[in-house]
């Protein structure tokens, strides 16, 4: 844990929240994935891979070379997307593909940090065009987010440029922190992974939501705060709409999709219960 701020110990307050379930009960590129589909920025079967590629962090965690492999996977799939479309299908699917999936504790959470005046700031790995406009509707001040790399077009390239993954996420404070005058001692943070645990070290007031079965350990040895939310996904929300008739393959595919997401949901249901 640090022990002084950026104005010895003088500094503003913030929030430091993890988006992934923490914030959301689900991944924001999972929630993303069908609107991506139906817009046609990616196919049916890239978002079967997605989603498959992302159930062992949905039911485990996973380790920082596997977040990773699965963030560079992820990536690829935005190869030759323009960066303004993704930004325009975000927008569009607020309402329908992330509002439900929003925990309702965290958002009072950070209301309660509004209240008191602290900063509220949403630090992910997942890429900023997803990040910055979720950011703004739980009503934080501002996000850090992953950032994928965009040609002189503007289309993405499938290569990650700036990546925000565990470890990484302390620099981002410390960035933050300067930037903003923070006193990260005098600071909060929340995440549900272990892998976080280098910025839940960052704050003196560290806090595991959700946590893993390793962060709930590490949690209770530290004597941290452990907050279990349980507001349930809304699968009918956050799964698949089902592909128009007379296209087999993709049918297969979405039943496969619906299939494992689902076992996915349920499971982590039945966890946190």
């Amino acid at each position: 844990m640090r022990t002084n701020g950026t104005n010895g110990g003088r500094g503003r307050q913030a929030a430091y929240f993890d988006l992934d379930k923490t914030v959301l009960a689900t991944s924001t590129t999972l929630a993303m994935g069908d609107p991506m589909r139906r817009s046609g920025l990616i196919s049916t079967t890239a978002l079967a891979r997605g989603v498959v590629a992302q159930l062992p962090y949905l039911l485990i965690g996973a380790d920082e070379a596997q977040g990773e492999r699965l963030m560079n996977q992820l990536a690829r799939l935005s190869t030759g997307v323009e960066r303004s479309r993704l930004q325009e299908v975000v927008a569009q699917a607020m309402s329908t593909a992330i509002e439900p999936a929003v925990y309702t504790e965290a958002l009072d959470l950070i209301e309660a940090h509004r209240r008191a005046g602290h900063d509220v700031v949403i630090v992910s790995g997942s890429a900023e065009e997803m990040v910055e406009p979720i950011a703004a509707l739980v009503g934080a001040d501002r996000s850090v987010a992953s950032r994928m790399e965009v040609d002189g077009q503007g289309r993405f390239t499938g290569r990650i440029s700036r990546s925000l993954l565990h470890g990484a996420k302390v620099e981002a404070l410390d960035a933050d922190a300067r930037a903003h005058g923070i006193d990260l001692s005098a600071s909060w943070a929340y995440s549900d992974s272990v892998s976080d645990l280098p910025m839940l070290q960052a704050v003196g007031h560290p806090v595991a939501v959700n946590p893993d079965r390793e962060l709930r350990r590490r949690a209770q040895e530290e004597g941290w705060p452990v907050r279990d939310f349980q507001r349930p996904v809304t699968l009918r929300r956050l799964l698949p709409s089902p592909p128009s008739c007379g296209h087999r393959e993709e049918a297969v595919l979405s039943g496969a999709l619906l299939v494992g997401a689902g076992a996915a949901v349920a499971w982590l249901v039945a966890r946190r219960r």
